[in-house]
């Protein structure tokens, strides 16, 4: 239980933060939050606009308004919002049910063990959006500098 007569500074503090050392948990975040986003557009580019291959090896695109061309289009536009750090709890949040609906359709069929399903990485990124979805954005974002 947290003790309320505690400041903000001393609760997310570090036990290096009170030797002097600062702290980089910030600049983690912005990275993790960057480097996710940025991985993630491009499956929503590979959907979308066919490339790295696109949905078949040969550059095709994937249907827009199908099943395929949302999770593109959510895949892309919103992977932009998280790298940029816009709506950035709100969107982590869309995008992490957005993987855990894609594991069990594309990959728990396979069996629910991820590793041999396949859908180890949808359930990697499921965890990164959550932790955003109740975590700040980090160093670096829109909705930092707008607060």
């Amino acid at each position: 239980m947290s003790d309320p007569t505690m400041s903000t500074s001393q609760k997310t503090s570090s036990p290096l933060s009170s030797l002097g050392v600062p702290t980089f948990t910030p600049v983690a975040r912005a990275i993790l939050r960057i480097g996710a986003g940025l991985l993630f557009m491009q499956h929503g580019a590979q959907k979308l606009f066919g490339l790295f291959g696109g949905v078949d090896g040969n550059g095709a695109t994937a249907e827009l308004f199908s099943q395929f061309g949302v999770a593109g289009v959510l895949e892309f536009f919103g992977g932009l919002l998280f790298v940029a750090g816009l709506f950035t709890r709100s969107v982590a949040a869309v995008l992490a049910l957005l993987m855990i609906v894609a594991y069990f359709i594309a990959h728990a069929p396979q069996g629910l063990v991820p590793i041999l399903n396949g859908g180890e990485l949808a359930l990697l990124y499921a965890c990164v959006f959550i932790f955003f979805a109740g975590s700040t954005p980090g160093a670096w974002s829109i909705d930092g500098a707008r607060s």
